[in-house]
């Protein structure tokens, strides 16, 4: 079989179109590939962070992106982060924001520890303490809003390494 075709059901077709339109990377250019779906996702980016403090919102999109292992979004991220005055120090410590709770403020710390949960939510759900220590901080639409943010993180982050974006090839 020849890398134009693809066997199915014992008989070769030939696929309509191979889609390669990002070049450094040989895969495709999702906002070019998929508009309306890009659009989208950065409609329900805006409406999550609607309300939500800007500082909050850069830390979860750190720490989402941290536990995802994406280079382009914490790059991104921590960029924006430095660029609205985000010390240097709380930025190093939010990858193990847990042992250096002192750094954040205990709605930080439960915003943070919801975005551990909802990112790794195959490992054990979202346990019953995390989501109860997230509502003492936040009211109901702060909090349906920061679990938005969050699904959009990590729709982001999915986004970013199955395309192979690089970090540090952003607009920014």
């Amino acid at each position: 079989m020849t890398t134009t075709e693809i066997k199915t059901n014992d008989r070769a077709t030939t696929p309509a179109t191979t889609v390669r339109s990002n070049s450094a990377t040989g895969r495709l250019d999702f906002a070019k590939s998929a508009p309306k779906v890009f659009r989208a996702v950065i409609g329900l980016d805006a409406a999550a962070r609607a309300g939500l403090d800007p500082t909050l919102v850069e830390l979860v999109q750190i720490r989402a992106s941290h536990l995802n292992r994406c280079a382009y979004c914490l790059h991104m991220h921590t960029t924006d982060a430095r660029k609205a005055g985000e010390s240097e120090e709380r930025l190093h410590m939010v990858a193990v924001w847990q042992e250096a709770d002192h750094f954040f403020t205990g709605r930080e710390q439960a915003a943070l520890a919801l975005t551990d949960a909802v990112t790794r939510i195959g490992d054990a759900g979202v346990p019953d303490e995390v989501y109860d220590r997230a509502a003492a901080h936040f009211d109901e639409e702060e909090l349906a809003h920061l679990l938005a943010l969050i699904l959009t993180i990590n729709t982001w982050n999915r986004i970013a390494l199955a395309t192979a974006r690089r970090a540090g090839t952003d607009e920014r």
